[in-house]
């Protein structure tokens, strides 16, 4: 997916009213500039400015304890800023860098070219110390997807695959709106632009590792 097509898809659904992408707002000015700034500080006036794009790269890079953030959909994304935007270029590169790859999947997905692959599948192929990731069963892979891949506390992702090739939903406790491709997994009920999951997180396929050696 070249940029310039993303561009014209971004521009598409901010035209659609959707406004937010994750825990950020996007506003839209006149003069054809866009202000991001976390969706918990809309009305302050104390925002830190920032006028970079890649300024995105270190603001997503920590909470608001300055702990590193490995898994940058999670609902933990710092506060306190403000990021001011010249053109849709700009507005682009920035989404990409607070949630890397999110936007092109959307457009796949739309166009429905987005493949997603079974959890059981992505732990097949895995090799090295991981391999073993594989040996995860249903009951241990259900309680982990349930507390690993959360909306509340693990991440904003909408979960596109499913557990095995039959089709077995990832985790049956996790609500149902955790696989629909337009909720808003903040909980807030906007219009957004969602962020989807059509695989299995190399952090997810560590856990799974770590599930397997603490039950041998």
């Amino acid at each position: 997916m070249s940029a310039l097509a993303q561009e014209r898809a971004l521009e598409d659904w901010l035209a659609k009213g959707l406004r937010c992408i994750g825990q950020i707002a996007i506003e839209c000015r006149d003069d054809g500039t866009f202000v991001l700034a976390h969706r918990d500080d809309t009305g302050r006036g104390d925002l830190k400015l920032h006028q970079e794009a890649d300024a995105a790269m270190q603001l997503a890079r920590f909470d608001d304890a300055e702990n590193y953030r490995p898994l940058k959909t999670a609902p933990n994304l710092r506060h306190g800023w403000k990021l001011v935007l010249e053109n849709i270029d700009t507005l682009r590169t920035a989404l990409d860098l607070f949630y890397p790859g999110r936007l092109a999947a959307v457009f796949a997905f739309e166009k429905g070219k987005l493949r997603a692959t079974p959890f059981r599948a992505t732990l097949e192929r895995q090799s090295g110390m991981y391999r073993v990731a594989a040996q995860i069963d249903d009951t241990q892979a259900n309680e982990l997807i349930a507390n690993f891949c959360r909306s509340d506390g693990g991440c904003l992702r909408t979960i596109l695959w499913r557990r095995d090739q039959i089709g077995t939903v990832p985790s049956t406790k996790l609500p149902p709106e955790k696989f629909v491709s337009i909720h808003d997994q903040t909980g807030l009920g906007a219009p957004v632009i969602p962020l989807l999951c059509q695989e299995a997180c190399n952090l997810l396929v560590a856990e799974a590792r770590r599930v397997v050696q603490e039950n041998r």
